[in-house]
């Protein structure tokens, strides 16, 4: 029986990643910093601490990774405040059906806390939730487990009655090791063979996972 849905945000909730990596550009553009885009590509669905591990690992211990990321966030905010922050298509549609199925619905993402709570309110999405776990409020990040067992527990539902929507390979290995079932919904990564077998379906859209997930609830029903 379904009993919860856990959500991944970046990619998953909000059109965030192209944006994310357009900024991480424009900030090293004047210094010929190579292959950003794909550096920040590599990083997506670890936190913080993980993408700057990951920056040292490629560019040097000297890289000034705190400067650009400060740079990347200010540009962020400024392109992505006040709502302006798209998101992706039938997630109000999705997180709807949801509540109004009785259906307990968290969010399960590797960015800061405090990020995420202006972004989520920003996009009038804040009541949809019953709990939100944040990259910074866990010691290990994605694909380690933790972040979907924390948010189980916060909904009080055992993994096994979760369904998680993510984007990301990182995201879907900490939902499958979590013991969730886990819907894959891709953004700008692709799935290969390994992803084609830890999820349990992969689809286009939100939109997608609505009518899936309405079928399911349905063969229990019947």
């Amino acid at each position: 029986m379904i009993q919860a849905v856990v959500f991944d945000m970046d990619g998953v909730i909000f059109d965030s990643e192209t944006l994310l990596t357009d900024c991480w550009v424009d900030a090293t553009r004047a210094d010929g910093i190579p292959d950003v885009a794909h550096t920040n590509y590599l990083c997506l669905g670890v936190n913080d601490a993980e993408t700057k591990e990951k920056f040292l690992e490629v560019y040097g211990p000297d890289f000034p990774y705190d400067m650009y990321e400060k740079e990347v966030f200010r540009l962020f905010r400024e392109r992505a405040c006040g709502g302006q922050l798209p998101k992706k298509e039938g997630v109000e549609e999705l997180l709807s059906f949801l509540k109004e199925s009785g259906i307990k619905v968290a969010l399960a993402t590797s960015s800061r806390e405090s990020i995420v709570m202006e972004e989520i309110t920003e996009g009038g999405l804040l009541p949809y939730f019953d709990a939100i776990i944040c990259g910074d409020t866990i010691t290990r990040s994605k694909p380690d487990p933790e972040i979907y067992l924390k948010a189980c527990g916060r909904l009080g539902v055992r993994p096994e009655d979760a369904y998680a929507v993510e984007d990301s390979f990182n995201g879907v290995r900490s939902a499958t090791r979590a013991g969730l079932t886990c819907i894959m919904v891709p953004d700008i990564k692709q799935p290969d063979d390994e992803m084609r077998s830890l999820a349990c379906c992969i689809l286009p859209s939100l939109l997608d996972v609505k009518a899936y997930l309405s079928e399911k609830m349905q063969e229990k029903c019947g």
